[in-house]
């Protein structure tokens, strides 16, 4: 998928290696949305027995395996594609048909989930209005603001996930303050007590999931970076573990300032325990922080998500005929605008738990071929002659895929249902686009040419 850079692109028509590892690293935190475990933690907190810092631990431990395989194949395909094109080359065409269409199920609805939690948190400071009125209406603002064309660039990432940040900042401070004299013992309460189990840790950290997703994001960079052979993993590998230690410790925090699961709203909990903290007026703040952040992020998904509806048009993947086509005026996509616009409108017909849950589906499923792309290239190197570590390229993503597919059987029935309903629904298409299966599908261009096969100048 190509785009310009704001200093152009390469004479060949290919992207500009401008982003350094602390870009990569930005760009995934902004992506990730770290103000999200406010959001999400009644859900989680809810699920988990009133653990939900142990919940992100064990999310955090399983995507740091995940994100480890995510890195393994960066340094082997330093090209655009992520688990797209890693299955079509490892695991073949059809798989890697799958792979995508996976991928386009968080796409496609992740807008979803992050316009039902800027409604349901509109919702709770200005209640004048329904949930549903918000929920109308942020999805106008953002369609609106992308159908015209503005794109949020990584100096405005920057900005954003400085103000979200100095957010969060306060809100430690503000807890800290709040707990005061509390001995380490009250706060044990906040990691294990006798209403957690194993289940509940597990189911939520399952939901908890949710809130990595965007760190697969920067494989999808790779073109962008310098030396992306080292850059690429470690940025992957540290966006987990910053994000995951950003949730720990505020999920710890707000865990220890509210403890146990029972609230008002589950939905809204973060909103309540800031109030408890910090009394109404700070709460007011750090929902409008979080609401300025989340409408960005809000923006930049759907932008995204039209773009690789878009491609998939253009090459034949979806009808080209709608999906491939621009605005002849604005230049924009807009039938998957309105398309992903109209998929929003039904958010209300789900609980956050099953939205988030659905959409985690696909990644757990992506995530899982991500972890079986890396024993295939270890298989296939050492046919070759090679020798690479079996501990690291067999073990660890074994260990890597096993959590994904257990936390996948964790998530709520629903959300499995229609996840098998999405994933047959491709299998279907598949057989439609290959003729059962007879000829190859359609493939997906997203820049898989790397920097090594065609050399690239950066313009001065």
């Amino acid at each position: 998928m190509t785009t310009t850079s704001e200093t152009g692109t390469t004479p060949s028509g290919r992207l500009v290696p401008r982003l350094g590892l602390l870009s990569l690293v930005v760009f995934g935190l902004s992506y990730m949305a770290p103000a999200i475990v406010v959001s999400t933690f009644g859900v989680i907190a809810g699920t988990s027995g009133g653990v939900a810092p142990t919940a992100y631990v064990v999310a955090t431990v399983a995507m740091t395996l995940t994100a480890l395989s995510y890195g393994k194949l960066a340094r082997d395909h330093p090209v655009a594609g992520s688990v797209y094109t890693y299955a079509r080359r490892l695991l073949g065409s059809r798989i890697g048909f799958l792979a995508g269409w996976a991928l386009l199920l968080d796409y496609l609805f992740l807008p979803m989930v992050a316009w039902l939690i800027q409604a349901l948190y509109l919702h709770v400071q200005f209640p004048a209005l329904p949930t549903w009125a918000w929920l109308v209406l942020v999805i106008a603002v953002t369609t609106l603001v992308n159908a015209l064309g503005i794109v949020l660039a990584d100096r405005v990432n920057r900005v954003l996930l400085s103000l979200t940040s100095l957010g969060l900042l306060a809100l430690v401070v503000v807890c800290v303050h709040t707990l005061g004299g509390s001995s380490a013992s009250d706060g044990a309460h906040a990691l294990w007590n006798p209403a957690a189990s194993l289940g509940t840790v597990t189911a939520a950290a399952a939901i908890a999931a949710y809130s990595f997703l965007g760190f697969d994001a920067l494989s999808t960079l790779s073109e962008e970076v310098r030396d992306p052979r080292r850059n690429v993993p470690r940025g992957i590998l540290l966006t987990v573990l910053v994000g995951g230690g950003i949730f720990f410790v505020l999920s710890l925090l707000l865990q220890w300032v509210h403890p146990g699961a029972v609230f008002e709203d589950d939905s809204t909990a973060g909103y309540e325990v800031a109030i408890m903290a910090g009394g109404k007026g700070f709460a007011n703040v750090l929902n409008a922080v979080t609401l300025i952040g989340g409408m960005a992020s809000c923006v930049a998904i759907q932008a995204s998500t039209s773009r690789l509806m878009y491609v998939m048009g253009r090459d034949g993947v979806l009808p080209r005929r709608t999906f491939g086509a621009l605005h002849p005026r604005l230049r924009t996509p807009l039938f998957n605008l309105l398309l992903i616009a109209a998929i929003g409108l039904f958010a209300t017909q789900l609980s956050l738990e099953t939205a988030t849950s659905f959409i985690n589906f696909g990644a757990f499923l992506a995530f899982t071929l991500v972890n079986v792309c890396v024993v295939v290239a270890w298989a296939g190197h050492r046919r070759s002659g090679g020798h690479r570590s079996v501990l690291v390229h067999v073990v660890l993503p074994v260990l890597g895929a096993a959590a994904d597919i257990y936390l996948l059987t964790k998530l709520s029935h629903t959300a499995v249902l229609l996840g098998l309903g999405w994933l047959v629904l491709g299998i279907v298409y598949l057989c439609v686009l290959t003729g059962g299966l007879r000829r190859e599908p359609p493939e997906l261009h997203l820049e898989e040419t790397s920097r090594e096969e065609t050399p690239v100048t950066t313009p001065k």
